[in-house]
């Protein structure tokens, strides 16, 4: 990896992010951790976005590289030899600003991995870095990736389905948990749903419950 990615040491100490949301709401960012290439749970990390609003992932990123570094900072806690930001470039100049606030940048090596073509992208250089599809060094990125991905997922539904309970669409007899994740991820919150037109709720959930939302108008 050190060869490949043409760092100064050896990135035994690895960090990678992922933002999830469902349509802008509940957004939250994942950190997992990787030690000498195998993942380290006790120090993955999970961020509630604070301060953003609406679907908006080059913000989110950049609140949580922020929130994370300038705690392990501020505590002197060890600092990764490589990080990792899953997205393009957008991600990965929203993760070198906070480099370039918290001087970090020249400390820590940062790449970003781009989805569609497994390109890897470094701050300031517009050309992306291809490694053989076979490479080890891109197998750990792409496992950092898809993990980052899992624990973040999993922690936005944790929290969506909370959300989910306090909107009282449950409340409704008829409605469960399923048909409330499916309306509030089509319609984004209770007053969409609210001001939602007929035939929208009956292609979404079906004539019967659609009356029912109807008749019930959540608040």
């Amino acid at each position: 990896m050190k060869q490949d990615l043409r760092l100064n040491e050896l990135p035994r100490h690895i960090e990678c992010f992922d933002n999830s949301n469902t349509q802008g709401t509940d957004p939250v960012s994942a950190c997992v951790v990787f030690k000498d290439a195998k993942p380290s749970k006790k120090d993955y990390r999970h961020f509630n976005i604070r301060t953003v609003e609406g679907p908006d992932d080059f913000a989110s990123m950049e609140e949580a590289v922020e929130r994370r570094y300038a705690r392990l900072l501020g505590e002197g806690e060890p600092l990764p030899q490589l990080v990792v930001i899953d997205g393009g470039k957008g991600q990965l100049h929203a993760a070198t600003n906070v480099f370039d606030r918290l001087g970090l940048r020249g400390k820590i090596a940062l790449v970003g991995i781009a989805k569609r073509l497994e390109e890897l992208y470094f701050p300031d250089d517009p050309v992306p870095l291809h490694i053989d599809k076979r490479s080890s060094t891109l197998k750990v990125i792409q496992q950092m990736r898809d993990e980052a991905h899992r624990f973040g997922i999993t922690h936005h539904r944790g929290k969506r389905s909370k959300r989910i309970i306090r909107t009282g669409l449950e409340d409704i007899p008829g409605i469960g948990p399923e048909t409330a994740r499916k309306l509030l991820t089509r319609f984004g919150s209770v007053k969409g749903i609210k001001a939602a037109a007929m035939e929208d709720l009956v292609e979404s959930v079906g004539a019967a419950k659609a009356a029912l939302l109807k008749s019930a108008q959540p608040e």
